[in-house]
């Protein structure tokens, strides 16, 4: 996988977090989540098709949002690290 690809999930990952009123830094500071899985989290970012959707539906967000899209291969640690 070229760095170009890893480093705009990167950015989804993080944007994604921001939208559903996350601090990635601070989860891994306060509840247990590692460096490991943020990069976990990139990488199965990474491995999705919806890039572009997922940048369009975070757009087009125009506040914090209580779901992820349906297509979001990290919902469920989206879902766990909100309801901390």
């Amino acid at each position: 996988m070229d760095h170009d690809r890893l480093k705009r999930h990167a950015m989804l990952v993080d944007r994604m977090a921001e939208a559903r009123g996350i601090d990635l830094q601070e989860a891994v500071m306060r509840s247990g989540l590692t460096p490991d899985d943020v990069s976990d989290m990139v990488l199965t970012c990474a491995g999705c098709t919806k890039g572009a959707d997922c940048e369009k539906w975070m757009n087009d967000a125009a506040e914090k949002v209580s779901e992820t899209p349906s297509y979001c291969r990290n919902a469920d640690v989206f879902a766990r690290l909100a309801a901390e």
